[in-house]
């Protein structure tokens, strides 16, 4: 008995609609413009969410992108393309207004309200569309891609299947609620959320007598900033903790953002497995500190607080470990607590904690079982990404499964920044047909990340570095 002859098989299907797979949606869509040659690749996106949401719970009013708003879905590979913020911007004619605000960073509600914009108008876009699962099919030579469709409710409604030659994988990330907290968050007594379900909740927290931050990023830092704002002068009841050694601010100098380049996503990339897994947490700095403006804005709240001779009633306790948590009958909750360079323990009990511990990749494993003889893997059993961010697969595999936003073990700290989205939705377009439909600078950075990158950039002149490298 032979299998069904599928029917006509997309050349890229995307798993999740974040601003990853939107970008690439969009980049994509531009391929099909008037007037350009070559077939623009057919393509299908699917998202289990009814529609698009940007981190709904942290679009607390006055918070900003930490990225300029030229790092928008499109414009750092296609600046003429349609779906530019600034497009955005003159379709709602808002363009003067935001040319006299002079806002380089914009706020987190409209980063959200523009790539919504983008979601409603595109074509291919399939909400309410539940991937369960990928396989290979060797007969076709393509890959199979079953999904549930919902109900407005989110109950199953229908199943369906498709076939497309490639794979974009842009799940995205998930709330991580550190271990000795997770018993707390999954109670509905007292108040232990995320600061992704923040916004949800804020009236609850605060009618809380007590209330207790833990992160010291940019999420911790924003939460905190609101609650303090919105409590009584003298009355605040607050206490902010963090692991880190103090409340550092994010590493924003123009050289330190170099980092967020495609000339360091290449260096990082060709570094030995063992160097990128040493380099990842010790740079934390770029990517998990806080905004310099957001720190001023909290020292002047706190400062406003002093001027009649008193001191907010505020602790904040950076080189906090939080060992072990529990609660205290049905109303409060107690953590102890570790100070890591004191080596000393102590106990809180709070009426309500907003976890800031940031977000990890939703992992690959149930949806990619599949395909899971067929994936290479590197010594820590994660998938190997090459620079095209494809998966290394099996050559019997004649499809490429891409990844977005999965790959840091691989391609390093630029590899959920909004700035380079754009940059690895080209570089997978231009892959995926062959061709170079979004031509990319050969150089980007003034910092030239390693000795062995000199080939790439224009060569010394005489006396310079090279003879003296060459001499060592």
């Amino acid at each position: 008995m032979t299998a069904a002859q599928p029917d006509t098989p997309h050349d890229l299907v995307g798993v999740g609609i974040g601003p990853a797979n939107l970008s690439l949606a969009a980049l994509a869509d531009g391929l099909r413009r008037p007037g350009r040659t070559g077939a623009a690749p057919t393509t299908a996106f699917y998202d289990q969410r009814r529609d698009f949401r940007w981190h709904p719970g942290l679009l607390i009013d006055g918070a900003t992108l930490q990225v300029p708003f030229l790092a928008d879905l499109v414009t750092l590979a296609d600046p003429a393309s349609p779906w530019t913020f600034l497009n955005y911007l003159k379709d709602r004619e808002r363009l003067f207004p935001f040319y006299f605000a002079e806002r380089f960073h914009i706020q987190r509600a409209e980063y959200d309200a523009y790539c919504r914009w983008v979601a409603d108008s595109l074509p291919g876009l399939h909400f309410g569309h539940q991937v369960d699962a990928v396989r290979w099919n060797p007969e076709h030579d393509l890959f199979e891609v079953d999904f549930t469709q919902l109900d407005a409710d989110g109950e199953a409604e229908a199943l369906g299947r498709t076939h497309t030659r490639n794979l974009a994988l842009g799940i995205g990330t998930a709330p991580f609620v550190p271990e000795p907290l997770r018993p707390l968050a999954d109670a509905p007594t007292v108040p232990v959320i995320h600061s992704a379900d923040y916004l949800d909740n804020r009236e609850r927290v605060l009618a809380a007598g007590h209330v207790t931050v833990i992160g010291s990023g940019q999420s911790g830092a924003e939460v905190f900033l609101d609650l303090l704002r919105a409590r009584p002068t003298g009355r605040e009841r607050l206490t902010w903790l963090a692991r880190t050694a103090s409340f550092a601010p994010m590493e924003y100098s123009k050289l330190g953002l170099e980092h967020f380049t495609p000339d360091y996503t290449r260096y990082f990339h060709a570094l030995p497995e063992t160097v990128r897994d040493r380099l990842v947490p010790a740079q934390w700095q770029l990517h998990k500190g806080i905004d310099t403006d957001t720190i001023a804005a909290i020292h002047a709240e706190l400062y406003r607080r002093t001027l009649d001779g008193g001191w907010p009633d505020v602790v904040l306790t950076p080189g906090v470990n939080v060992r072990t948590a529990g609660r205290v009958a049905t109303t409060k909750v107690e953590l102890h607590l570790e100070h890591t360079e004191q080596g000393t323990r102590s106990r809180l009990t709070t009426d309500a904690v907003i976890l800031a511990t940031g977000y990890q990749e939703r992992p690959l494993t149930r949806l990619l079982a599949g395909l899971d003889p067929y994936i290479r893997k590197d010594s820590a059993g994660r998938p190997r990404i090459d620079d095209h961010y494809r998966m290394v697969l099996d050559p019997s595999v004649t499809g490429s499964v891409y990844v977005q936003n999965a790959e840091r073990h691989t391609h390093g700290v630029g590899a959920p920044d909004l700035g380079l989205i754009a940059w690895r939705s080209a570089t997978i377009l231009n892959a995926l047909t062959g061709e170079t439909p979004y031509p990319q600078p050969t150089r980007t950075a003034f910092t030239t990340f390693g000795l062995d990158q000199r080939e790439q950039h224009p060569r010394p002149a005489a006396g310079d570095l090279l003879p003296l490298v060459e001499h060592l």
